[in-house]
């Protein structure tokens, strides 16, 4: 499609201590990708997508789990690139495609599918463990980078494209007010993969009433 890259900038936050704050400001390059097995989009750098206030709750809340000793947010200067992005029908057919494929493989290897999870302290049940969704889409990249490897031209070259990054809509939280359909957590992460999407990073400044 002609219209699966996206290439404006946007601004994003990234929740996290103060150290890494300042560590990303001073050095932009030294990026550490989240790798747990229950990321919700996948392996990478996350950002929450225009969404100040959001990813400080993250860090005060990893702050009180004893997680992080100063809770901070850093801005986030990105594109998207080509995206896999779940607001997007398309890519939403695609990824069921590949969970198919995923069971498929798993059934033949004698292994059982993983599962997304509730956490003990979450009353709403928003199976904030991924691990399910998140190693359907590590599935998904490792076929395309295998894809990529077999139609490899002899100049190297390959028609199929890795994805930059990976988005979603997401609803969390409980409703905001009896008999809402809207959370109270309600959001949009962003996943980078392709480190080179971030084009920089800034300590958020607060609105200021000049004379």
């Amino acid at each position: 499609m002609i219209y699966s890259s996206r290439p404006n900038l946007m601004i994003g936050f990234h929740g996290c201590d103060e150290s890494v704050r300042n560590e990303l400001v001073t050095n932009p390059n030294k990026i550490k990708k989240s790798q747990e097995k229950y990321d919700w989009l996948g392996h990478g750098f996350y950002i929450w997508e225009n969404n100040y206030e959001r990813a400080l709750k993250w860090s005060e809340d990893k702050f009180k789990r004893g997680k992080i000793t100063i809770p901070s947010v850093v801005g986030v200067i990105y594109q998207l690139d080509y995206c896999l992005d779940f607001t997007d029908s398309q890519f939403i057919d695609i990824i069921g495609d590949y969970y198919q494929l995923f069971q498929e493989d798993l059934k033949f290897a004698g292994k059982t599918l993983p599962k997304n999870k509730d956490v003990a302290e979450d009353i709403h049940k928003d199976l904030l463990l991924r691990e399910l969704d998140c190693a359907v889409i590590e599935y998904l990249h490792q076929k395309i980078e295998d894809g990529i490897k077999d139609d490899e031209d002899q100049k190297g070259f390959s028609k199929i494209k890795r994805f930059d990054t990976a988005r979603g809509l997401f609803t969390e939280g409980g409703p905001t007010y009896e008999g809402a359909g809207i959370q109270t957590k309600n959001h949009i992460q962003i996943c980078i993969r392709n480190l080179n999407c971030i084009k920089g990073f800034f300590i958020p400044r607060e609105e200021t009433k000049f004379p």
